[in-house]
């Protein structure tokens, strides 16, 4: 008698998808917004734009992953905040050209679905979701058996938003003299972490639960620090001052993503003093020997996004930052020339 087969015994079981979107159900719908219209499991999220808010509606997509830092929430098994990154990721970047995020899809790989573990990362995207107000409308969960190690997953995320043409921040009619206001970090975000692996797994021959006097706490709960969402922020800010250029501090740092929002012909002189760098980035350069230049073009260094104001708007826009209860930094200004001056 011939072997029975099924899709089980390949390793995709898919009575354990079907209970992980039973899980994550009431996680996904507390993002939902008044413009959602379909409810999770679906084979598309349909989204009504209100049309009557924009007069010339403009849509603004992004998307991204969590990188390395992954590998950080494998040794820790905690994985109800990297969804967050997810999220923040490309928010931070939609909300850049002062864009509302509307909606976000996740994308979650895995190589043997567990339910439980799948409810708890995307409820970690939910949190993100409802942070950054964007709506959950949809994603992927894909169960793909010897494709990846053994309890390891990798997350990507999709994220639109809208703006009117008007209202686009393209870095347009940025001069020298602007000012240069920065939000704090909440420590690596999701950037660098292939190089502070290295330097505190391979090099201090640390482990995620190594005490560490300069955090105050174990390295893998510094490490695991979910990446700031800025949009709630960001767009109040723009209803009240003028507001030319931002620059979401990622991959690259502060030396490659301040002149994404510049004209051309146009630079930024900033002051690495102005602003106290986290220990995490000092314990990286001190124990790996990384020099100045690489550590603000591998991480953030402490600030994680930047606004280019106008020079006499500078202290309002600080005001209201701090009214949001941000921790606004003037970190320097616009220059004529090219690139970043530290």
């Amino acid at each position: 008698m011939a072997v029975e087969y099924t899709y089980k015994d390949s390793g995709v079981d898919i009575d354990a998808g079907n209970e992980a979107v039973r899980l994550m159900r009431s996680a996904v719908r507390t993002t939902f917004r008044p413009e959602v219209m379909t409810d999770i499991g679906g084979f598309g999220g349909l989204f009504s734009l209100d049309i009557k808010k924009y007069k010339e509606p403009v849509l603004v997509s992004g998307t991204d992953g969590v990188g390395t830092k992954l590998k950080v929430a494998f040794l820790m098994n905690k994985h109800d905040t990297i969804g967050q990154d997810a999220v923040a990721m490309c928010v931070n970047d939609v909300v850049v050209q002062g864009a509302e995020p509307l909606f976000f899809l996740d994308y979650l790989a895995v190589g043997k679905l567990e339910p439980e573990k799948v409810a708890q990362i995307v409820s970690g995207v939910a949190t993100g979701c409802r942070l950054a107000g964007c709506a959950l409308i949809g994603g992927e969960t894909a169960e793909m058996p010897g494709f990846y190690p053994e309890g390891e997953y990798d997350l990507a995320g999709f994220t639109v938003g809208v703006v009117d043409r008007s209202k686009i921040v393209s870095g347009a009619g940025t001069k020298p003299g602007d000012a240069i206001i920065g939000l704090p970090s909440s420590g690596l975000h999701s950037n660098g972490f292939s190089l502070a692996r290295k330097v505190f797994f391979e090099k201090a021959g640390w482990s995620v639960e190594t005490l560490v006097p300069e955090f105050g706490r174990a390295l893998g709960e510094e490490l695991l620090t979910p990446t700031r969402i800025y949009v709630r922020s960001v767009l109040e800010l723009l209803s009240r001052v003028t507001v030319r250029g931002m620059a979401h501090i990622t991959g690259g740092g502060l030396l490659e993503n301040v002149p994404r929002c510049l004209p051309e012909g146009l630079g930024a002189r900033i002051d690495c003093a102005s602003w106290e760098i986290p220990p995490v980035f000092k314990l990286l350069k001190e124990m790996g020997n990384v020099p100045e230049k690489e550590m603000y073009r591998a991480f953030n260094m402490g600030i994680g996004y930047i606004f280019v104001v106008p020079e006499e708007e500078k202290y309002e826009a600080a005001r209201v930052l701090t009214d949001l209860g941000e921790n606004p930094v003037l970190i320097g200004e616009i220059i004529e020339g090219e690139g970043v001056q530290l």
